[in-house]
């Protein structure tokens, strides 16, 4: 029977206190295709998993939102990083080799992240200045003046829409003052620009944070302000630890 994991924490104890070296069964939850989730003990790590057959087991859009739930559920009450969709271990001891030969990487994520939350922002901009820079440039099929000249046109106009994200996301970081963040930038089908961020918060100043919206709102004109969150930290993990697929 393989396992599928979907993220790591501190190691658990069981309600007597007795410290864990079997894998046990968390009450109240079910992963994906409807499986019971367990605690996977593994020194000072716990990787939370559940029993997948490979033979009739099949992972669907149904299974990214089991996924994510059993993640959610972990960081209410601990310190998660989330391994990526689809980790399928095929025996125990991969698993145990899985959280030895990351072990170092591990215990510094941690540490870096227990006590944060992850929120997310967000900001869909329609500055009509920003029309232009927003059109698409097909560059012609051919070489030469022509083709030099869009081509010139289209890092222009890139350059443009960077320069705006870059302004936007400085004011945007002195608003919510985050521990760190991770911005992304791309255009909408409905003629505007959006820009995707995440933040690194300390979970104790959720509110204080959530509090920022409506001081937000009023100052970033032509713009349209969506918060989400807390979060696990998706976006703040090494990228050693993402490449941690198991045997998937």
């Amino acid at each position: 029977m393989a396992w599928y994991a979907y993220c790591l924490t501190e190691h658990q104890t069981l309600p007597s206190g007795v410290r864990a070296r079997r894998p046990f069964v968390l009450d109240g939850i079910q992963g994906v295709s409807g499986a019971p989730v367990m605690s996977y003990p593994s020194g000072e790590f716990a990787v939370i998993v559940s029993e997948y057959d490979r033979a009739t087991a099949k992972l669907d859009e149904k299974s990214v939102l089991e996924h994510a739930r059993v993640v959610s559920v972990s960081f209410r009450t601990c310190t998660v990083l989330p391994f990526r969709f689809g980790t399928i271990f095929d025996t125990e001891d991969a698993i145990r080799q899985a959280v030895r030969s990351n072990r170092r990487t591990f215990c510094e994520s941690v540490a870096r992240l227990r006590g944060k939350s992850e929120m997310r922002i967000k900001l869909v901009v329609r500055d009509g200045s920003l029309r232009a820079a927003l059109e698409q440039i097909d560059l012609p099929d051919t070489v030469g003046r022509e083709y030099l000249a869009k081509l010139r046109e289209k890092a222009s106009r890139d350059r443009e829409r960077q320069t705006k994200a870059r302004a936007l996301s400085v004011q945007v970081h002195k608003l919510f003052n985050p521990l760190e963040e991770e911005v992304s930038c791309k255009k909408v089908n409905t003629g505007g620009m959006l820009l995707d961020i995440a933040h690194l918060i300390d979970t104790k100043s959720i509110e204080k944070y959530q509090n920022r919206y409506n001081t937000a709102a009023k100052q970033l004109k032509n713009c349209e302000l969506a918060i989400s969150g807390p979060w696990p930290p998706y976006h703040f993990l090494p990228e050693k630890l993402r490449t941690v697929a198991g045997n998937s």
